[in-house]
């Protein structure tokens, strides 16, 4: 007899998926760094990247992302455009926002929380608190 699929199953293989990540980051370097360390545990996965604005903005208006990491600093646009993205979407509330950036200046964390971003990590100093809070996230979602 053949294996019938409940809601329960379905349910459980949600459950188990790694949650999706969107990277929006112009840099191949830490690009590649964030993946490997992102991935690396299996209850994350970058699902997808960009390295500009409109790309990142195409991208969620095609997908579902769990999770956003956003840039500032990009070579083509400013990472608060998909901040006011996510924020008149309703996004924000729904899924994990983050800014990586290399400009942690105090007026940039004042911006980006408005747009109600709950973490603001400086690349050069907290690198590793991205990944940490990320895994934290992941775990309150299991």
């Amino acid at each position: 007899m053949g294996h019938q699929t409940t809601i329960d199953d379905a349910g459980a293989r949600e459950a188990k998926r790694p949650l999706r990540v969107l990277l929006i980051e112009d840099s191949p370097l830490i690009r590649r760094s964030l993946v490997e360390a992102i991935d690396a545990s299996g209850q994350l996965r970058v699902t997808a990247y960009a390295d500009s604005p409109d790309e990142a903005i195409a991208l969620l208006s095609a997908q579902s992302f769990d999770a956003v990491i956003v840039d500032l600093q990009l070579k083509r646009g400013s990472g608060v455009e998909v901040l006011a993205y996510l924020q008149q979407r309703g996004l924000v509330e729904t899924s994990f926002a983050c800014v990586l950036t290399n400009h942690a200046l105090p007026a940039y964390r004042e911006r980006c929380l408005r747009y109600g971003v709950r973490h603001f990590f400086d690349k050069s100093l907290e690198f590793d608190r991205v990944i940490d809070a990320l895994h934290d996230y992941a775990r309150e979602r299991a």
